[in-house]
């Protein structure tokens, strides 16, 4: 196992490298300025000198990628144009929003998908797998977004149970931290749900047609039994697949649902870098999102091993 994650590690790094270079070339290919962008329309040369040499636009690209790629290993990722805040303030600031929804989002989906996969495997063909098809299908097809002002309308506009936007911190407010996670927790769940129940029931009915069941059948084991003990950790294994690329998906940033429920995630936080030909926070968020997918892979790779024992590293 030592060997494996030291490997896994050695890769990882190789993989942020390259990302990095990617990164920091494509955003420098963008047009724009954005020392003028955070200027605004009134500034004279001398301070628009100044901070060209302060943020280091005024050196090479290749020096600047090397000095920017030093302070990234020191965990300097540096100081926004806009707003004068470093970095790792500004990521560690949105974090605990992103965290709240994704976890939401993959609760919610896997209460979705677990249920429905399983029981349109087992009733393959009938009423209740062309009900769970359908279901499936609905959450496939709808945007998240106009689901989100569906909820929004229903739940906080009309009942006036959940309020409709906003995010207020675990720590400063657990109830009212969930009452707000709970629309924007169910909009990308459900959607999330909806994938994740097409791969349960494929996952489902490939396990059915082993030659382990037909054995358990054969010793008259019932159909629950079978289910749990024998069927679920087999079809388990490519579940938490694609349960993690959606978690490492959501972790970063939905965007859209984000600016649906002013929620202040990463998302928000790299669409906004976008548009402000902010450099410093943009390399960073991406980079933060390279390093959760890394992260999330190698967990569900090591997830495999917990669920079947045969999977040796």
């Amino acid at each position: 196992m030592g060997a494996y994650l030291l490997r896994r590690a050695l890769q990882a790094l190789g993989v942020l490298l390259g990302v990095s270079v990617l990164v920091f070339a494509i955003i420098h290919l963008v047009p724009g300025d954005p020392v003028r962008l955070a200027l605004g329309t009134r500034f004279d040369q001398e301070t628009y000198d100044a901070l060209r040499s302060r943020a280091g636009l005024d050196q090479p690209l290749l020096q600047q990628y090397v000095s920017w790629l030093g302070g990234v290993v020191q965990g300097d990722f540096g100081v926004s144009f806009r707003s004068g805040q470093t970095v790792l303030s500004m990521v560690t600031e949105r974090l605990p929003a992103t965290l709240s929804l994704a976890g939401a989002a993959v609760v919610v989906a896997l209460l979705i998908a677990l249920p429905l996969g399983v029981l349109s495997a087992i009733r393959q063909g009938s009423r209740t797998d062309t009900i769970a098809t359908a279901i499936s299908q609905f959450g496939i097809s709808v945007p998240d977004f106009w689901m989100g002002i569906l909820l929004i309308l229903l739940f906080s506009l009309t009942l006036g149970w959940l309020p409709a936007s906003g995010y207020v911190g675990l720590s400063e407010d657990p109830l009212e931290w969930a009452k707000r996670l709970i629309l924007p927790g169910v909009t990308v769940g459900v959607v999330s749900g909806a994938v994740l129940t097409r791969f349960v029931r494929s996952s489902v009915l490939e396990s059915l047609g082993e030659d382990f069941v037909r054995t358990a059948q054969s010793k008259g084991l019932s159909e629950r039994r079978i289910i749990r003990e024998h069927v679920l950790p087999n079809a388990l294994v490519p579940v938490i697949t694609v349960t993690g690329l959606q978690l490492a998906y959501l972790l970063s940033g939905v965007v859209v649902v984000e600016a649906v429920f002013a929620w202040p995630g990463l998302g928000q936080l790299a669409l906004d870098a976008v548009q402000d030909r902010d450099y410093p926070v943009l390399q960073g968020a991406v980079m933060l999102f390279a390093g959760f997918f890394l992260l999330v892979n190698l967990l569900v790779d090591l997830l495999y091993a917990v669920v079947d024992p045969r999977i040796q590293y």
